[in-house]
């Protein structure tokens, strides 16, 4: 691979209980976890990180697969929902949710630039393949 680009992040404190930032200062905030899993709440998550990450870069995928395919995306939307539960034997495991918002394709069209985007583009999708459940909904 020849990079293009180098994100870096620096967690301390508690982990899920303590603060990220980024290099260039554009993420610097306090992480808690949900409620739902014992915290306080108040305070952004790793999975609502990894949601609009996830979303940023499939929606950018979603474009790029629609023009290889002359297909029109404007106007188009993701939304990603990252869940996380207990895996077997133990740990912790995410499942993914993509809606997909494409108000100027017909259903079947926005489903297959959705796929190709998800097949062959988004290198998000690349990274989960085979170690997270990723869902995606064409949403009208």
């Amino acid at each position: 691979m020849d990079t293009i680009y180098t994100a870096l992040a620096h967690a301390s404190g508690g982990g899920r209980d303590g603060h990220v930032r980024s290099e260039d200062d554009q993420i610097n905030f306090d992480t808690r976890p949900p409620k739902e899993m014992g915290g306080s709440g108040e305070g952004v998550n790793p999975e609502q990180l990894f949601a609009a990450g996830y979303a940023g870069c499939f929606l950018g995928a979603f474009h790029a697969a629609g023009k290889q395919l002359g297909k029109d995306t404007t106007d188009a939307g993701v939304s990603t929902s990252v869940g996380i539960g207990e895996r077997e034997p133990t740990g912790f495991q995410l499942e993914v949710t993509h809606d997909v918002f494409a108000p100027k394709l017909s259903k079947e069209e926005a489903e297959g630039v959705a796929r190709v985007a998800h097949e062959e583009i988004c290198p998000y999708s690349h990274a989960t393949r085979g170690n997270v459940d990723v869902t995606i909904n064409v949403v009208e």
